[in-house]
């Protein structure tokens, strides 16, 4: 009884794990199915980072001299530009730019402090419509230029802010001296 078993189970094993003729088979045809990628975009109106540092300077050519002499600099007719990659489209170049700007200069006002920090922004529609909604002083509208979008405001401590939802491509493609 044993035996007959055994033979049985090898029997199973053998015949039943060897591959079937290939007139067995069943013809297929590849399939290609049709699949829609969907990319999500944040629309949050929000700070994306620094898109530049403005401050005062008593001689803005000489101070661009200066940084470019001692900090290896390179230096533009409106102070310097950084390149570095967007974090989530890394093909992707983005600016921030330093410039000093003549002391007095009413580029600054209404605020009296000595600098401005440019915010780069997305969604800067949306993002002014929440700042005016929570009570921020909004001190212009929305101005377009082919390089971003651009708005300036006031924070709490009186510092006049600019907002800049860029368009990176444009400064990519002018081309010219920037710090990497």
């Amino acid at each position: 009884m044993k035996t007959r078993l055994f033979v049985y189970m090898l029997t199973l094993v053998i015949f039943g794990c060897s591959p079937k003729p290939e007139t067995d088979k069943p013809k297929t045809e590849p399939v290609v199915e049709e699949t829609q990628v969907t990319v999500e975009v944040d629309t949050t109106p929000r700070v994306t980072g620094i898109g530049g540092v403005f401050f005062y300077s008593d001689d803005p050519a000489k101070t661009k001299e200066w940084y470019e002499q001692n900090l290896g600099m390179k230096t533009n007719e409106w102070g310097a530009s950084f390149e570095f990659r967007n974090a989530n489209r890394p093909d992707e170049i983005n600016y921030l730019e330093w410039s000093p700007h003549k002391t007095g200069s009413s580029y600054f006002l209404p605020s009296k402090k000595d600098f401005m920090i440019n915010y780069r922004v997305q969604n800067i529609k949306g993002l002014v419509h929440k700042l005016k909604a929570n009570g921020v002083t909004v001190l212009d509208t929305i101005a377009e230029y082919e390089y971003g979008k651009f708005v300036h405001l006031m924070d709490a401590e009186g510092n006049k802010i600019e907002l800049w939802e860029p368009v990176d491509s444009v400064f990519t493609n002018m081309g010219g001296v920037t710090n990497k």
